[in-house]
């Protein structure tokens, strides 16, 4: 029996895939995009959707960063609205773990849990600058190190609470109306490295038990801390090869911690266009492209790797000819793309032998260098192409970005998913009621997990 695929739509926010200039492009505050994207997605029988989320308005050279700024309302206010909306649908919300308290995400995690009877997820995720820290009373940053610690210690401190209660320790007493609960039910008391709380939690035990854990990120560190703990993972590797590469690394992490391959589900993020011919998506492909990127757009992506004011270059033009600076980068503030470039001046000789090697200009090489993983052609042609990954064992599923929000998920909904049905692959209705049950995972133990558990004492 042939793998089935697992499917996650990415509602973006804030990022250069969004094309603004396309009259379709709707707003990603009012409150009707998200019930568009949420029930095209439940309607095509996705796992979940996807929020992402940022703690402040990025800036380059000193200013708002105005090339993809569209606000940042809360995402325990959205997907809680949205559970009121939708039926099925996971609904998965990204919380950093660097500024946020044990208590306060595991309350709201399980309040969303309940509100939406057991379709909750928790994208774990670290913040890795001083510019984001100004915003919170803990303030500066966390070394690498610490920031994986604290991101360790903090899901194992939120499943601490959530499993303090443990099953059915609530009794309704008809006579009086009043509710009795076992005396110790909810009490918990957490001492580690970065967290010293004691209490007790007020939210009874959710239909998940816990959330689903979904965590981002390519390093070791990443792969390792989703190794331990998370239930999926995002990936960028936009090729076969390279997919199969990270697919056999992570899975095979998972079993010096008691884990299962199908304990851990690997989705990469992926754009998709798609035409009547080959050439005619191919054609549109490149139109979108030139539409996220524009000259002003490329001139912006080469400041965050020059570490310069590149204002007066010319985008059409050669790179520049000088190198990167290389330390802080003083241009680019609350950029996640700067900390990709951990060796700049490697990276812009790499542009620059892409650019030799195809005579492209400035811009060329910086829509080449940044897109996402896509598939692109006929709707034929890329729902064969994902079952191509999933039963290669280049990925379990795939979380869908489309370049037009709130509506460009419909054309995937109605021309690829009805394709992957008739392969066999994908579920023609939903057969449970949890995202759990979703991407095919047990239910969460009702004690914590040893794995993470041991760096609660």
């Amino acid at each position: 029996m042939p793998k089935q695929i697992h499917l996650a739509a990415h509602f973006p926010g804030v990022n250069n895939t969004t094309v603004w200039s396309d009259p379709e492009a709707g707003s990603h505050i009012d409150f009707r995009s998200f019930v568009h994207f949420a029930r095209t997605a439940e309607r095509a029988k996705f796992d979940f959707l996807f929020l992402a989320e940022g703690l402040r308005l990025r800036e380059q050279g000193g200013e708002i960063y105005d090339l993809d700024v569209v606000g940042r309302p809360d995402t325990f206010a959205i997907l809680s609205a949205l559970a009121a909306v939708t039926d099925k649908l996971g609904l998965a919300g990204t919380i950093n773990s660097t500024f946020n308290e044990p208590y306060e995400v595991a309350r709201q995690f399980a309040t969303l849990d309940h509100l939406s009877a057991g379709r909750a997820a928790w994208n774990v995720v670290t913040s890795w600058d001083e510019f984001t820290g100004e915003n919170f009373r803990r303030g500066g940053f966390l070394p690498q190190e610490k920031r994986y610690l604290r991101a360790k210690e903090l899901l194992a401190a939120t499943w601490e609470l959530f499993d303090s209660w443990r099953g059915d320790e609530i009794v309704a007493d008809k006579e009086s109306g009043r509710f009795l609960a076992d005396p110790h039910a909810g009490e918990f008391a957490i001492h580690s490295d970065q967290f010293d709380i004691s209490g007790r939690f007020p939210v009874p035990r959710s239909p998940q038990g816990r959330p689903v854990i979904l965590q981002a990120g390519d390093s070791d560190e990443g792969r390792e801390f989703a190794a331990q703990g998370a239930d999926a993972i995002f990936t960028r590797h936009g090729t076969l090869d390279a997919g199969k590469e990270f697919y056999a690394d992570v899975k095979g992490r998972l079993a010096k911690y008691g884990r299962a391959p199908e304990d851990l589900k690997i989705m990469p993020a992926t754009t998709f266009v798609l035409g009547d011919t080959e050439s005619e998506a191919a054609e549109r492909a490149h139109e979108v492209r030139l539409q996220q990127v524009s000259s002003a757009t490329a001139i912006k992506f080469l400041e965050q790797l020059w570490n310069r004011d590149l204002s007066d270059h010319d985008a059409n033009g050669p790179l520049p000819g000088v190198d990167p600076v290389v330390g802080e980068n003083t241009i680019s503030r609350g950029r996640a793309s700067v900390r990709m470039y951990r060796d700049p001046v490697a990276t812009a000789n790499e542009w620059r032998e892409l650019a030799a090697a195809k005579n492209l200009t400035s811009r060329e090489v910086v829509i080449e260098m940044t897109g996402r993983q896509s598939f692109i052609g006929t709707p034929e042609r890329v729902a064969a192409t994902m079952d191509e990954f999933v039963q290669a064992d280049a990925s379990d599923g795939f979380v869908l970005v489309p370049h037009i929000t709130p509506g460009g998920l419909d054309e995937f909904a109605d021309k690829v998913v009805p394709l992957l049905q008739e392969r066999g692959v994908f579920r023609t209705e939903y057969e449970g009621d949890t995202l759990r049950s979703h991407l095919g995972l047990s239910e969460a133990p009702t004690t914590p997990a040893t794995t993470l558990g041991t760096v609660i004492g």
